[in-house]
C-alpha cells in the first residue's frame, strides 16, 4: 500500500490543486517550468474508475502506460523529446508518487490517422502488456475530412480491442488549435469521443475543453499555448498538459482506492467539493 507521506501529500494534492481551479499545479522535479494552468475540476476530473491501475497504486507496483497517439504525443512543437507530454507525465508521476516504479512509453507517431493506429496496437500495446493505455484521438480525422462514420467505428473497435485485455483506457480528445477550429467536423468528433467513452465506462481526459480554457485565462504569456504552424503544442502547454493529466489521475487514483473506501465517503466528499463547484465546500479537509 501506498506509505503514509505519499497518501498525505496525495490527499493535500486533490483537495488544493483540483477543487481550486486558481492554484498551480506541481512541477515535477527536473522538468522545465510549468506555468499556472489548472483547470476548473469540473473540465479535468477523469470521472470512470481506473481499475486495474487503481490497485497498482494501492499495492505500490510498477505501473505501465503506454501514450498511443499522433503528433501531439510524439512531441511535434517541443524543443526536445523530453519536453513531450509522456516524458512529463513520467516525472511528475514519479514525483507525486515516489513509492511507485512508473514507466510511461511514448508510441505516438506523428501524422497518424485512426485507423493506422488500431493497426499497430499489437506491436505497440499489448506487446508491453501495460496497465493503462491514453489514447489521444481524432485530430487528423477532422483535419482530413468531414464525415466520421468511419472513425467512429475505428474508434469503438480499439476502444474494444483494449479493455477486452482487462487495461484501463483513457481517450484524449482534440487539441484546441487553429487549424481544428476551422475544420467543420471538430465539434462531432468531440461528441464522438465523448459518446463512446461513456457507453464503454472508460476514462475520458478533455483535452480541447482544458485548453479553450487556457485560451481564455492565457496562463503561458509570454510563451504560447500553439506554435506558429496553428496545429502543435508548445514546450510550455505540454508541461501543462502532462501537469493536469497527472493531477487527473493522481485524483482518479485516491478517489477510487483503499485509502477513500475506508472513509467511507464518496470521492466527491472526500475532495471537499460537491458535483459542479469548483471551491472546496465547508468543512473540507
Amino acid at each position: 500500500m501506498i506509505g503514509r507521506l505519499s497518501l498525505v501529500r496525495l490527499a493535500i494534492g486533490c483537495t488544493a490543486v483540483l477543487a481550486v481551479s486558481s492554484v498551480a499545479l506541481a512541477e515535477p522535479q527536473g522538468s522545465v517550468s510549468v506555468p499556472n494552468c489548472a483547470a476548473p475540476s469540473a473540465l479535468s476530473m477523469i470521472e470512470a474508475a481506473l481499475d486495474r491501475t487503481t490497485v497498482r497504486i494501492d499495492q505500490a507496483k510498477p505501473l505501465t502506460i503506454v501514450a498511443m497517439g499522433s503528433s501531439s504525443t510524439q512531441g511535434v512543437g517541443a524543443s526536445t523529446p523530453e519536453a513531450s507530454y509522456p516524458s512529463r507525465l513520467e516525472a511528475d508521476l514519479r514525483d507525486r508518487f515516489p513509492d511507485v516504479e512508473f514507466q510511461v512509453l511514448n508510441r505516438g507517431i506523428g501524422g497518424e490517422d485512426v485507423g493506422e493506429e488500431v493497426a499497430r496496437f499489437g506491436r505497440d500495446v499489448f506487446a508491453v502488456h501495460p496497465d493503462l493505455v491514453i489514447w489521444q484521438v481524432g485530430t487528423n480525422a477532422v483535419l482530413r475530412r468531414d464525415v466520421l462514420v468511419d472513425d467512429k467505428q475505428s474508434i469503438s473497435r480499439g476502444v474494444a480491442l483494449i479493455t477486452a485485455q482487462g487495461i484501463d483506457l483513457i481517450l484524449m480528445d482534440l487539441q484546441y488549435a487553429p487549424r481544428v477550429l476551422a475544420r467543420p467536423a471538430w465539434s462531432e468528433m468531440e461528441r464522438i469521443i465523448g459518446e463512446i467513452a461513456r457507453r464503454a465506462h472508460i476514462g475520458l481526459f478533455r483535452r480541447f475543453d482544458i485548453m479553450r480554457e487556457w485560451d481564455h485565462t492565457r496562463p503561458f504569456a509570454p510563451a504560447r499555448m500553439i506554435g506558429a504552424d496553428g496545429l502543435h503544442m508548445t514546450d510550455a502547454s505540454y508541461g501543462c498538459l502532462a501537469s493536469q493529466l497527472a493531477q487527473a489521475l493522481a485524483w482518479n487514483w485516491w478517489s477510487h482506492g483503499k485509502f477513500a473506501k475506508s472513509l467511507n465517503r464518496s470521492p466527491d466528499a472526500v475532495a471537499g467539493f460537491a458535483p459542479g463547484q469548483n471551491t472546496p465546500s465547508a468543512g473540507a479537509p
